[in-house]
């Protein structure tokens, strides 16, 4: 009888299942299983995009901080030789005519130490005297007169009216020069 009992309550268990899955396929309509899924996809999708926005904007702001202040450790180094110069308008200002000689020695010398300093800071950063030996460069040279000279060669630089520099490769500013005829 026990057999008879197993028996029947198979047959049972699986009509009981299938009266289940029948009523879970009757209650899931596949347009509603879809609309959720897309919102699903478009939640994602909002979420992305706003993400993306937001590293977007970052990135913007990262970039005009980098710009903005760009040559902050140059105007650091240059604040030192503010100072220099600061300290010897201090100590002119208190020079008298008992020590106005001993005064204008040690400004002599911390004027020196003061271009030194300035020199350094320059080449820590890339900048660079232009040379103005020898033949006449277009590229980094700027003629602003010619003379006549038995000592150079036409073409030749003669005299240099104010120093050039460059910026790694760049030309900051041409040197002035005249050339021989």
């Amino acid at each position: 009888m026990s057999q008879e009992n197993e028996n029947l309550e198979e047959p049972q268990a699986e009509e009981l299942e299938e009266q289940t899955e029948g009523e879970e396929t009757a209650e899931v309509d596949p347009l509603e299983a879809a609309r959720a899924e897309a919102a699903d996809y478009k939640d994602k999708y909002l979420r992305a995009h706003a993400d993306f926005e937001n590293t977007k904007k970052r990135l913007e702001k990262d970039k005009m901080n980098a710009v903005s202040y760009a040559n902050e450790s140059f105007a650091k180094d240059i604040l030192a030789v503010m100072d220099s110069f600061e300290n010897a308008l201090a100590s002119m200002e208190s020079a008298d005519e008992e020590n106005t000689s001993e005064v204008l020695e040690k400004m002599k010398e911390g004027v020196n130490l003061t271009y030194d300093q300035l020199k350094k800071i320059l080449e820590k950063n890339h900048i660079k005297e232009v040379a103005c030996e020898g033949e006449f460069d277009p590229e980094v040279h700027q003629a602003i007169m010619q003379v006549d000279s038995d000592a150079h060669e036409t073409g030749d630089i003669v005299q240099v009216m104010q120093k050039g520099y460059t910026i790694k490769d760049r030309v900051l500013r041409p040197a002035m020069v005249s050339t021989c005829k």
